[in-house]
C-alpha cells in the first residue's frame, strides 16, 4: 500500500515553470547580474516593485517585497508587537501565523467562523473591550477551512477598522486559484487606509522563489523595511529578479490558467469522494484554493484518527495545531492540489475506514 499524505498545503510539482523560470534567469542575469547579487535596498528589487505597483494599482512605495510572505509578517510583528498586545485572528487560522504571533508575546483573540467568513458580531463586541494592533484575516478560501468570506462581512470588517482605528492584515495567497463563482473585493479595495494587503508567489510559480510582498501604508512599510534590513540587509535579489523577468514575460497569466486546468479536477474528485464516503462532514465546498476541511463525527478525534490512518498509509495533520487557544479535537485539514484526483480518492477511503475502525463500527 502506498503512503499518502494530506498534510503540507504545497503546490503540485508538476505545475512548475521550470524551462520559462530557466529562460528568464539567463536573460535577467545577462542584463542585470551585478545588481542582483549584490547588496540591494531593503523594501526589494526596484523593477520588481515597479511591476508589482502597476498591478495593484499603487505606487511603487507602497510595495514591500520580502523572502516570502511569512517572513514579512515577522517582520511587521518585530516592528509593532508588545508582550501582552491584542491581535485578532480567525478560529482556526493558518498555523504558522499562530507560532509566529505566540512568539511575539501577543495576546491571540480568535473569532470563530461562520460559513461566509469571521463571525463579525464576535468581532464588534470583543473590539469594545480591547482594540487589536491588528487583525490578521485569510478573506479567500481560507487556510485552513476553505471558506470565503462574503462581500457583507468584508465590508463589516473594513467598516470596523476604520471606526476603532486597527490595522487589517489581509493574507492573500489563494485569491487568483479562483476555479469557480465570482470574486469578491478585497478588503484593502474597501479599507485602503486601514488594510496591509499580503500575497506571495509561492502557490503560483513555486516556493522555491521566495517571493513575497505588501501593498499599503508607505510609512509603514518604511518602518517594516528598517526591521527587514537589520535583519538580513536586503532580500534574496536573484530570485526576485527573476521573478521580475518571468512576470515581464507576460507568463503570470497563463500560469495562473494552468494551474486552474490541473487544480479544479482535483478539488472536485475531493468534493465527490466525501460526499461518498463522509457525507455531511465537509465545513465549506470552496470554488478554489488549496484546502477542503472537515469536523469529524461526534466522540471521533482526530489524534485517534491520526493514529488508525497511519496503520493505513495515510499522513494527516494535528487540527489542534490550527487554533490559536483551544478546540480542533475534531478538526481535519485536506490539501488536495499536490495530489492526483486518484491519490485523493483513495486518501479519502482510507480515511473514512479510520474514522470507522475508531468509531468501533465495521
Amino acid at each position: 500500500m502506498k503512503q499518502i499524505v494530506f498534510t503540507r498545503g504545497v503546490p503540485a510539482e508538476e505545475s512548475f515553470p521550470v524551462e520559462e523560470i530557466v529562460a528568464a534567469a539567463g536573460a535577467i542575469l545577462r542584463e542585470k547580474g551585478a545588481v542582483l547579487l549584490q547588496y540591494g535596498p531593503a523594501l526589494g528589487f526596484a523593477p520588481l516593485r515597479e511591476w508589482l505597483a502597476e498591478w495593484q494599482g499603487v505606487r511603487p512605495d507602497q510595495i514591500l517585497t520580502g523572502n516570502g510572505s511569512l517572513e514579512l509578517v515577522e517582520f511587521l510583528c518585530r516592528h509593532l508587537i508588545e508582550p501582552g498586545d491584542v491581535v485578532f485572528t480567525e478560529r482556526p487560522t493558518y498555523d504558522r501565523t499562530i507560532t509566529l504571533l505566540r512568539r511575539h508575546g501577543a495576546a491571540i483573540v480568535d473569532v470563530p467562523m461562520e460559513a461566509d467568513g469571521p463571525d463579525v458580531d464576535f468581532v464588534e463586541e470583543r473590539l469594545k473591550e480591547r482594540v487589536p494592533k491588528f487583525f490578521y484575516v485569510i478573506p479567500d478560501f481560507q487556510n485552513p477551512t476553505g471558506i470565503t468570506a462574503s462581500a457583507g462581512k468584508r465590508r463589516r470588517i473594513a467598516e470596523l477598522a476604520s471606526r476603532y482605528g486597527f490595522l487589517i492584515l489581509e493574507d492573500s495567497p489563494y485569491r487568483l486559484l479562483r476555479y469557480a463563482g465570482r470574486e469578491e473585493p478585497t478588503l484593502r479595495q474597501l479599507a485602503p487606509d486601514r488594510t496591509l494587503h499580503m500575497t506571495s508567489f509561492t502557490k503560483l510559480i513555486a516556493p522555491g522563489v521566495r517571493v513575497g510582498f505588501m501593498v499599503g501604508d508607505r510609512d509603514l512599510l518604511a518602518k517594516v523595511a528598517k526591521v527587514a534590513e537589520d535583519t538580513y540587509i536586503s532580500p534574496g535579489y536573484a530570485a526576485h529578479g527573476i521573478t521580475y523577468e518571468w512576470c515581464r514575460r507576460g507568463l503570470l497569466g497563463p500560469q495562473v490558467e494552468k494551474l486552474k486546468r490541473l487544480y479544479a479536477p482535483r478539488l472536485e474528485a475531493c468534493l465527490d469522494a466525501l460526499d461518498r464516503h463522509m457525507p455531511g462532514q465537509c465545513i465549506a465546498r470552496p470554488e478554489g484554493g488549496f484546502f477542503v476541511s472537515l469536523f469529524l463525527p461526534d466522540g471521533v478525534s482526530t489524534t485517534a484518527v491520526r493514529e488508525s490512518a497511519a496503520r493505513l498509509d495515510l499522513v494527516l495533520s494535528d487540527g489542534r495545531a490550527f487554533f490559536p487557544n483551544d478546540g480542533g479535537e475534531r478538526f481535519l485539514r485536506l490539501p488536495y492540489c499536490a495530489l492526483s484526483p486518484d491519490q485523493i480518492r483513495e486518501g479519502i477511503a482510507r480515511l473514512a475506514q479510520a474514522v470507522v475502525q475508531v468509531s468501533g463500527g465495521s
